[in-house]
């Protein structure tokens, strides 16, 4: 089933948050409805740009983890969360005072990372998509996700890595850090 809280933004603050329990990482939910994408954000074609795109599908990740008890855990332990890497598609403009629709999920997981992906809908159509490389690190390092997996309990599992979520693993592995090292 789908669980929905509404979320109206503001230019410089978010209000309204409703949050509601879903005990699995996995589960599809549509945590987020924006009422309008307001003027604070938009290029000069009145378009939704990538920064502020990125900034409200970050607004996802919080709610997620929370209604999955990750939050919980964290502040317990002592953890924090952190992105380490993404991908962002965009195939359809988003434009002012259009209403948008972001579902979140985690969708996977290896055994330091777990993999989420974020999409916004106008209109019943996906305006963008994102995935991102997230990790639970404690004050020495990045903590694996069979301890995290085990501190949420036995019933939260995620599904094995998707063929495309793995090429995109691959292609991040291959790319060189520190980066433009070799460029004249």
């Amino acid at each position: 089933n789908l669980e929905a809280f509404h979320v109206s933004f503001h230019p410089l603050w978010c209000s309204n948050f409703c949050y509601t329990t879903t005990p699995h990482l996995s589960q599809l939910v549509k945590p987020i409805t924006a009422s309008t994408i307001v003027a604070v954000g938009l290029d000069l074609w009145l378009e939704l740009n990538n920064g502020r795109t990125l900034s409200i599908y970050g607004m996802g990740h919080l709610p997620m983890a929370k209604r999955s008890g990750l939050l919980a855990t964290l502040r317990r332990r002592g953890w924090e969360l952190t992105i380490a890497g993404s991908s962002v598609r965009y195939r359809k403009r988003i434009r002012v005072f259009d209403k948008i629709e972001m579902y979140s999920r985690a969708i996977c997981a290896d055994h330091q990372f777990i993999y989420l992906e974020q999409s916004m809908w106008v209109r019943g159509t996906c305006a963008g998509h994102a995935l991102y490389r997230t990790a639970v690190t404690n004050a020495d390092s990045i903590v694996s996700t069979d301890h995290i997996l085990a501190e949420l309990g036995p019933e939260t599992t995620l599904p094995e890595i998707p063929n495309w979520v793995e090429a995109w693993i691959t292609a991040k592995d291959l790319r060189p850090w520190p980066p433009m090292q070799s460029y004249s």
